[in-house]
């Protein structure tokens, strides 16, 4: 039998989730409770905790893939000859999915095996600085400014409020008419309906996650809400961010409203990956982020 054994992920784990998650500083957006928790389904997400080292696998198409084990640095190469041999229990190829450069190197260093290591662009972290985020400053984001200052100025009654037990009715409600706009352009994309899901899984338990949310009320209609939450000492991760689309400007009021009201106090706001989509870029790369999160990929070609 091996001696990692992996169990499905609930609930019940974010404590000790958090313990790993906090006990060194990861930049990667993954690497959090919340966002493991909120895609557990469809990507099988499992764990399991062995000799003071955190090991996690997930599963999509298919292909069985680990993500680099989480501990102590010097037990890093040992938590690599532990994967090496529950792959190879399963008779399934060891992949190893969104790293860090950190273990990145570890594998590139391992003694006892060969792996080949590629940069995976699609699923880099986006990274801004949170005060070029709130003032929207500079010539490079003054489309952006001249977005906010319109919607203002056209709905000078919008109220930005904290997303309290209160308001999540209303934001269900606004999830799910920009659900139903998304699956008019994309039916044939399952990320909607399972983002869908776990957004409003997170909504039933809101509190127990520990997030800070805003969310901005215009004329008795949430028509915008984001959350997220600390994710290493100076950074803060968005996990999620739904705007209304045909009202001009509420996308950025949102994102400006949200970083000074809850993390005007970081230095930098990740606002994850864009995952190859075109669009998603393009908005991502429009706000001029300070750096990218790179992350790997790899796989055992030897041992």
């Amino acid at each position: 039998m091996s001696v990692i054994e992996f169990k499905d992920l609930t609930k019940e784990e974010k404590p000790l989730l958090d313990r790993y998650f906090h006990s060194r500083c990861y930049e990667n957006s993954h690497f959090n409770f919340t966002n493991l928790f909120m895609w557990r389904e469809p990507y099988q997400v499992k764990w399991c905790e062995e000799d003071q080292v955190l090991y996690m696998t997930c599963e999509w198409a298919g292909e069985l893939m680990a993500m680099q084990p989480f501990g102590p640095a010097e037990k890093m190469q040992e938590a690599a000859g532990k994967l090496i041999q529950y792959f190879d229990e399963q008779a399934r190829p060891l992949v190893f999915t969104g790293l860090e450069k950190g273990f990145a190197d570890v594998l590139a260093c391992y003694p006892a095996a060969a792996f080949t290591i590629e940069s995976d662009r699609d699923n880099f972290d986006y990274v801004y600085l949170a005060e070029h985020l709130i003032s929207l400053s500079g010539r490079k984001l003054h489309s952006k400014k001249n977005h906010l200052n319109a919607f203002h100025k056209a709905n000078p009654q919008a109220q930005y409020l904290p997303i309290t037990a209160d308001i999540i009715p209303a934001c269900r409600a606004e999830l799910e008419s920009w659900y139903a706009l998304r699956i008019q352009d994309e039916p044939d994309d399952p990320f909607i309906g399972w983002e869908r899901k776990a957004i409003m899984e997170i909504f039933d338990d809101y509190s127990y996650f520990g997030l800070q949310g805003g969310a901005i009320l215009l004329d008795g209609r949430i028509i915008a809400f984001t959350f997220g939450e600390q994710l290493n000492e100076n950074t803060a991760v968005v996990h999620v961010e739904k705007a209304d689309p045909n009202i001009r400007g509420a996308y950025p009021a949102i994102n400006q409203a949200y970083v000074s009201s809850c993390w005007q106090d970081m230095m930098y706001i990740n606002r994850e990956e864009d995952m190859g989509h075109d669009g998603l870029r393009k908005a991502k790369e429009s706000y001029k982020p300070e750096k990218l999160i790179e992350k790997f990929n790899a796989q055992l070609i030897e041992s």
